[in-house]
């Protein structure tokens, strides 16, 4: 964390993302002392310390971010081995590294489930559609957040959530109106089972993928998707929308991008990052596919980008009406 002072706010469990807390460890500068939030039922510290989740303060974290901005992407180790020397530290950082490693596996769902939670009433501020389940989608879990699928359930969809290695075929018996491919850590490039999946699927009915499943759709395309220096992260990266002229305001946590000199003929690119040019969409009408690089369930604009679960829904209308 790149603010200095965390932890203020506490931990509510209300507005967590997924199933259980997937950190690996968390470096801060300042950890504060005393929570003060009406809706805080955890301290910070009590909450990673119940889960065994490793944490550090006291740290220069401007100082890292500084460095990263300059080197790129660095690995680095936290460990309470006092005994490991500063040389044996530097060898478990360089024994590692996120380039080819399956990291959806451990956080996908490991059986299927319905889903059937839509934005609270008090938090939302688009719900025409609350009581009316009229489209059925099947949402590959690559580690998928949980307002995700609330956002669709808000705009009538019955959500079938399913693990990353579910087959294609298995989700086609399922007769579905749409097929989400969610967000998720790590190399897409080292995942080829879930390319296969989504290639799979191509053609055979609407499909939307946000960031992981952004860049899956991107290879399943036939693209290639390449390691950024150190990636976009934060709630703040403004994104030209190509298709209406307007700039949101996105929340963005990804290392890979895709490549759109690589696509085929056909395939739109239909957002672009503004900071640094990257493809932040993609669109190919005549597979019925549309994709985001960052996160529309966010709300940092505050609601910028929640318009493309309608669009979603009236791709799958679409379609649904012309068959």
């Amino acid at each position: 964390m790149t603010n200095p002072h965390i932890g203020n706010t506490g931990v509510n469990f209300d507005d967590e993302e997924s199933r259980q807390c997937f950190l690996a460890g968390l470096v801060i500068r300042s950890l504060s002392i005393g929570t003060s939030n009406w809706r805080c039922a955890e301290t910070l510290g009590n909450y990673l310390a119940e889960r065994n989740i490793m944490g550090i303060y006291d740290v220069d974290t401007r100082a890292i971010t500084r460095r990263l901005r300059q080197d790129g992407s660095l690995i680095g180790v936290l460990s309470t081995e006092e005994s490991k020397s500063d040389q044996e530290l530097l060898e478990m950082s360089r024994s590692w590294d996120i380039v080819g490693i399956d990291l959806i596996s451990d956080v996908s769902c490991k059986e299927p489930f319905e889903w059937v939670e839509s934005t609270k009433p008090d938090w939302d501020f688009n719900n025409h559609e609350r009581n009316s389940k009229t489209y059925r989608v099947i949402a590959y879990d690559f580690g998928i957040k949980h307002n995700i699928l609330r956002r669709l359930a808000s705009y009538g969809c019955q959500i079938i959530v399913v693990p990353s290695t579910w087959p294609a075929s298995e989700t086609l018996k399922l007769k579905p109106d749409g097929v989400l491919f969610s967000n998720g850590p790590g190399d897409p490039s080292a995942v080829p089972y879930a390319v296969a999946i989504v290639k799979e699927l191509l053609g055979k009915v609407p499909v939307f993928g946000i960031c992981m499943g952004h860049q899956l759709l991107g290879q399943a395309l036939g693209g290639k998707t390449f390691k950024m220096k150190f990636g976009h992260h934060g709630g703040n990266h403004p994104v030209h929308n190509i298709q209406n002229g307007r700039v949101e305001i996105s929340a963005q946590n990804h290392n890979y991008a895709v490549d759109p000199a690589t696509l085929p003929k056909g395939v739109e690119v239909t957002h672009i990052n503004l900071n640094d040019g990257t493809c932040a969409g993609l669109a190919y009408p005549a597979l019925n596919v549309m994709s985001l690089q960052y996160h529309p369930e966010a709300s940092p604009g505050p609601h910028d980008s929640d318009c493309v679960f309608r669009d979603f829904v009236e791709l799958m209308k679409s379609v649904k009406y012309r068959a």
